[in-house]
């Protein structure tokens, strides 16, 4: 425990780690004063929702059934806030927020931190990252955003997280699909592994063509993958220039213009009727008239 409190108090570097989730279950808990300015119940209007949450799916279910037990028991543990203009900002236990809400109860507890905005956002985004409660798209925007606003490369931002510098790169190729291709994953309807291929098209157009065809036929990724997959080109066999040229050079002396020579053809160029007859009587092809 002690170890937790001292990266804690560290700053960025005690937030993150593969245990981010256990040293916020402690702070929860009680057992760890780091960064906490006090514990008290407050009122559930006053507090916001976390401007950084990456999570913008919830499930509905759930949170219906947590509702009806906060009813029955109360709220078991405090959400996190910090303040702010006027009332609070919710840092982590927005589910609970949800349904404490639902319940229709005035108050709930809640620890209140120092965190800045910078830990917020990288501490919500770690947080649903370890629990798994993102998908694919919204964990890009999370990446995207936090690149974009605190100027990290991505393998800085993979150190942060946890992930591949790789992983990154392949997760914020996904914003360049149209909006409605991001849904559809969002929506399950196709995964990660769907859509991955079709950045490779050459317009939105056929990104959605494949993306719906995909979705409505039930095709697996390998599916996806071998329609996307472009027929191998026969190689352009080159002619022979050295190996003709002694015979090019002979045909152009004799019919004065431009000639070309391949394995099965011959190709002498010329401009108009009077220059065709003039290349035919210097090849002695031209038959004399009666």
């Amino acid at each position: 425990m002690s170890d937790k409190k001292n990266r804690l108090g560290k700053g960025l570097d005690a937030i993150f780690g593969d245990d981010v989730s256990s040293v916020l279950e402690d702070i929860q808990k009680g057992n760890s004063s780091i960064n906490v300015m006090g514990r008290m119940e407050v009122e559930v209007s006053k507090v916001r929702t976390n401007p950084y949450q990456p999570r913008k799916n919830f499930d509905q279910q759930k949170i219906d059934e947590l509702a009806q037990s906060i009813a029955e028991h109360g709220v078991f543990t405090p959400i996190l806030v910090r303040e702010s203009l006027g009332g609070y900002e919710l840092i982590a236990g927005e589910r609970r927020l949800r349904a404490t809400k639902k319940a229709g109860l005035e108050k709930i507890p809640a620890i209140i931190m120092a965190f800045t905005d910078e830990e917020m956002m990288e501490i919500s985004l770690i947080e649903n990252i370890q629990r798994e409660d993102l998908n694919v798209i919204e964990e890009a925007m999370a990446f995207f955003k936090m690149i974009e606003r605190f100027n990290y490369t991505q393998e800085e931002l993979g150190k942060r997280v946890g992930k591949s510098r790789e992983y990154i790169a392949n997760i914020l190729r996904l914003l360049k699909l149209p909006n409605e291709i991001q849904q559809m994953v969002v929506d399950k309807k196709l995964t990660m592994g769907h859509v991955r291929p079709l950045i490779t098209l050459g317009s939105e157009k056929e990104m959605l063509e494949v993306a719906k065809k995909a979705a409505n036929l039930g095709m697996s990724v390998r599916a996806v993958e071998s329609m996307l997959k472009k027929p191998e080109s026969k190689p352009k066999v080159e002619p022979d220039k050295k190996r003709f040229s002694y015979a090019r050079r002979l045909l152009e002396s004799k019919v004065q213009s431009k000639v070309s020579i391949d394995e099965q053809r011959i190709t002498i160029k010329y401009f108009g009727d009077a220059d065709l007859n003039r290349i035919l009587e210097a090849l002695g092809v031209i038959e004399e008239e009666a």
